[in-house]
């Protein structure tokens, strides 16, 4: 990988830490760049280039320009005039108002998906719940994290409700590298799935009160667990 000196820089700096060349989608370069603001590597005020990022990860710019779209939402970058996009420091409250708004959604579907998923859905929920008992158990923060999008997102769609699980989904791409960096706090993986065990055991039992405030619990969690990496790494959050 070339170092950040040799990039094609326009007077920006487009160096991130670590970045896996060939990244093919916004939401793989935004996790990518999150990474990079959230551990402090990338410092508030530095300009990101465009086309060094998509030299720098082998891509077009069309992915680049989705993921600085989704880093804007999140409050980890600010799109200037004439400056284009600069990493940001997103304040506590930000950060906090994202997790609220967060919280009741998510207590919202899994309310819903007590009272509507079907025999089907409840039997794979259960399956992607085992799945992370035993990715929680291997410690791969990253694999786990994955699989956490994927549970989260079949108690969207078992709400049948397509207006909320949009809803949903939207927030949870703005809350995203901020409930991906709570995994690299240590226990963090064994916490989060005895989180989840709350939450599948009170859907499968189609108990609505338990399921939402279950997850209630398990998002406010998720906050506190962010906080505890922000405070022990150099990220932009103050």
């Amino acid at each position: 990988m070339r170092s950040a000196s040799k990039l094609p820089m326009r007077g920006a700096i487009s160096a991130t830490p670590a970045i896996i060349p060939g990244l093919g989608t916004g939401a793989e370069l935004a996790t990518a760049i999150a990474d990079g603001i959230l551990s402090g590597a990338l410092k508030p005020g530095i300009r990101l280039d465009e086309v060094g990022l998509a030299l720098q990860h082998g891509v077009s710019r069309t992915p680049v320009r989705e993921a600085l779209r989704q880093l804007t939402a999140s409050g980890l970058i600010d799109i200037r005039p004439r400056k284009g996009a600069v990493v940001s420091k997103a304040t506590p409250e930000q950060v906090e108002s994202l997790f609220v708004a967060m919280a009741e959604m998510e207590a919202t579907c899994a309310r819903l998906a007590a009272m509507s998923m079907t025999p089907v859905e409840r039997r794979r929920l259960q399956a992607r719940h085992e799945t992370m008992t035993a990715l929680a158990a291997q410690g791969d923060p990253a694999a786990y994290a994955d699989a956490n999008v994927a549970f989260h997102s079949a108690i969207y769609a078992g709400a049948h409700n397509a207006p909320i699980a949009e809803y949903a989904m939207s927030l949870r791409r703005r809350v995203g590298p901020f409930r991906r960096a709570q995994f690299q706090v240590e226990g963090r993986l064994t916490r989060s799935n005895q989180e989840h065990d709350a939450v599948v055991r009170a859907i499968l039992a189609g108990d609505a009160t338990a399921a939402h405030a279950a997850m209630l619990h398990h998002v406010s969690l998720v906050e506190d667990a962010f906080e505890a990496f922000a405070a022990t790494s150099s990220t932009t959050i103050s």
